[in-house]
């Protein structure tokens, strides 16, 4: 039903360009970790196909993009985001107080204005209602919407009553089976739900370590899952040649975690200094929102959200931030992410500037965005930089992000698969 409703919703005209040349006057390099000066860069079929000195001649037919007043990157990857339902609000309730659709027609909006903010490809890391993200995916991926390229999870994995549950509503209201299909209580359960949803389509699983901020009645520093249940996750979704990230707020939750085998660690607000050295020893990814903490203290303020959520948001929120800049000192794999959907979509830029504030170069920044973030998502060879055989995803702005990161909060151009989304249109075509 979802599937059919989104393609009844809208079908944009998304085909692939043919070939495309793009003058940029600086290119930033994420992977040397330089900025290169007047280069052109040749797509075909939505692919880079090579980058050339400036000079160089546009193949004849080419469709020219003039970028040369501006500094070119790889498209940004956000690896936490929510873009299915509505953003955080005072509600618990507010879950249950719309349908399917207008979830899904909620993510359609979101999709697309996170790909004009720049982001090209997002890790989403959960809904309440089962494969509604899995559905906005395959549907952005056959180009029948638009949006960020889109590796999902299905639903969270939770133990009931806890992080992943719809939370705070009366104990006599009965959930839809589509709002628990990720709870799980045993081992044998955790098996199970991780291969309900690899089968249904998801591409990883995220299981909920500890509780959270914004789930009434759960504790951030509370484990909910048991290391052995949380490694009963890894084992199973390894047969199926998949990744478990896991929420987790407090230490020994974060351990536990680590311990179990996870490849990413969502928020690891309460870190300590024995789970920064742990994630190190793995080589496990850090995934830190630590943007939203003061949109959240405002909005929640100003909107009279729960006073549990506002309290637990600045329990977390400067031991988080303390976490990251120790974590990029000690040289732990720190990826972009930044909960959107606690705040509003297209504003996931913002938080470029804390990560510099708390201790990352504006290189590092952008790196954690690009080329980091897709060796979280095992996409290595897709995005994430601006290399032969990769997608043509980019983004352009007038001056230097490396001087100024705040520039990233407002990208003027666009570029997926070689089609401009946003900004300049094809200025020619070379004869």
């Amino acid at each position: 039903m979802i599937r059919t409703l989104l393609m009844t919703l809208l079908v944009l005209p998304l085909a692939a360009q043919g070939n495309v040349a793009i003058r940029a006057g600086r290119l930033v390099d994420v992977v040397r970790g330089v900025v290169l000066g007047d280069r052109l860069i040749l797509i075909r079929g939505g692919r880079v196909v090579s980058i050339l000195e400036g000079t160089s001649a546009v193949p004849t037919g080419a469709q020219v993009l003039d970028l040369s007043a501006y500094t070119v990157l790889p498209g940004l990857i956000d690896c936490h985001t929510h873009l299915v339902g509505e953003i955080q609000g005072a509600s618990a309730a507010a879950p249950l107080e719309r349908s399917a659709a207008q979830d899904l027609v909620s993510g359609l909006r979101h999709a697309r204005s996170t790909l004009q903010a720049g982001f090209t490809t997002v890790r989403d890391v959960g809904t309440f209602r089962v494969f509604v993200d899995v559905a906005l995916r395959d549907a952005i991926a056959e180009g029948v919407v638009e949006g960020p390229r889109m590796a999902a999870c299905g639903a969270y994995i939770t133990t009931s009553s806890g992080s992943g549950e719809v939370a705070g509503i009366a104990s006599d209201v009965i959930l839809p089976r589509e709002m628990r299909a990720g709870v799980a209580d045993s081992e044998l359960e955790v098996r199970q739900r991780v291969r309900e949803l690899l089968n249904g389509g998801a591409d990883f699983i995220k299981i909920m370590a500890t509780g959270a901020v914004f789930t009434k009645g759960t504790r951030p520093g509370v484990p909910e899952f048991s290391e052995e249940e949380l490694r009963a996750a890894v084992q199973e979704a390894a047969k199926y040649g998949a990744k478990v990230t896991a929420h987790a707020h407090g230490a020994e939750g974060i351990k536990n975690a680590l311990r179990a085998g996870v490849q990413c660690i969502e928020h690891a607000s309460l870190i300590d200094d024995e789970g920064l050295r742990l994630a190190k020893e793995k080589g496990a990814f850090l995934s830190m929102d630590i943007y939203n903490a003061d949109y959240s203290d405002v909005v929640g303020r100003e909107q009279h959200w729960p006073e549990e959520y506002l309290r637990k948001n600045l329990e977390t929120a400067e031991a988080q931030r303390q976490g990251f800049r120790k974590a990029v000192a000690l040289g732990v794999k720190v990826v972009f992410g930044t909960d959107a959907g606690i705040f509003p979509h297209g504003d996931n830029g913002k938080q470029f500037a804390f990560m510099v504030k708390f201790g990352m170069t504006p290189m590092m920044a952008i790196q954690a965005a690009t080329v980091r973030a897709a060796e979280n998502l095992g996409w290595q060879d897709r995005v994430g930089s601006l290399e032969p055989g990769r997608f043509a995803d980019l983004v352009a702005v007038k001056g230097d992000p490396l001087a100024d990161i705040r520039l990233l909060e407002h990208i003027p151009v666009v570029v997926q698969g070689g089609r401009v989304v946003k900004g300049l249109p094809v200025l020619k075509q070379e004869p």
